[in-house]
């Protein structure tokens, strides 16, 4: 069904919110083609899309893969308990409460300005059983009940980075606490060659669960550019045949990686510890271009 002349013109005749927040300068920009449709920026670099009127769509390729992981976390339909780490524009709360009504959801969002902003602007959906919570991750997640979460999502940048608290065993370890017996650990990671900080990672989880998927564009993965790449945890075995099968039918194809493989992509890194952490590599300008 076409848009209406009036969807059109009042989309049309939105105009960017821009504000200062704890994180940069955030812009919510208006998108032309959908009517209610939104891409939230930080300092110019894109973070979250939403589109009020359709909360199940996910434009951002890496926010699609991890709507795949929340797709698999549980029958379908089935509410669940998720906690975020990051909130962005809440892009992925809302998905969760479109795709599984009843769900209870806890968002942890150390920037309290930017909150503001997203909720003044892009309202929830007063039936959504969402709590956002500004506050640092891991101090957010230390007070998530013990396990309380059947899905637990990092997606945290801070200047585009990922910060080194949250990279390391002992995070995990509260991520573990935190989920029930058989939930689901996913993490959004940035990186480019030589790869390291994703290897990394990969052997950090290996560390403190028993099964782990990889998804991300096969470009990534060799090493050619700089990109998001999904990582997938859990002590039950994970259903990679579907999740390969859901990123292999994406606009842009993505490449799933577990078992023998995935051991094999490490290298031979070693765990990331608090005392060794550091941020994800920034990166390069020509990525936001």
């Amino acid at each position: 069904m076409g848009r209406s002349k009036n969807s059109r013109r009042r989309q049309d005749a939105a105009e960017p919110v821009v504000e200062g927040v704890d994180g940069g300068l955030a812009e919510l920009v208006p998108d032309r083609d959908r009517p209610r449709a939104w891409t939230l920026l930080l300092d110019g670099a894109p973070q979250s899309y939403v589109d009020l009127d359709d909360p199940v769509y996910l434009s951002f390729e890496y926010q699609r893969r991890l709507g795949h992981v929340i797709d698999l976390a549980a029958p379908p339909g089935r509410p669940i308990h998720a906690v975020h780490l990051g909130g962005g524009a809440l892009t992925l709360a809302r998905y969760v409460a479109a795709t599984r009504p009843r769900s209870t959801q806890q968002v942890v969002e150390r920037d309290a300005p930017l909150v503001r902003l997203v909720r003044r602007t892009l309202p929830l959906d007063p039936n959504a059983r969402i709590r956002v919570r500004s506050a640092d991750a891991r101090e957010g997640l230390a007070k998530v009940p013990d396990g309380w979460a059947d899905l637990v999502i990092a997606d945290v940048f801070s200047g585009a980075r990922t910060p080194a608290h949250l990279t390391s065993t002992e995070f995990l370890d509260e991520v573990r606490r935190a989920l029930r017996p058989g939930g689901l650990y996913t993490a959004n990671l940035a990186d480019g060659p030589p790869l390291a900080h994703l290897r990394g990672q990969i052997a950090t989880a290996a560390a403190r669960f028993a099964e782990l998927a990889l998804v991300a564009d096969p470009t990534v993965l060799r090493g050619k550019r700089f990109g998001n790449a999904v990582l997938v945890a859990c002590d039950d075995p994970l259903p990679t045949a579907e999740l390969t099968r859901r990123a292999a039918s994406d606009p842009h194809p993505g490449r799933v990686e577990h078992g023998r493989a995935l051991v094999d992509f490490t290298g031979g890194a070693v765990p990331v510890t608090d005392a060794r952490a550091v941020a994800s590599p920034a990166p390069p300008p020509s990525v936001f271009r």
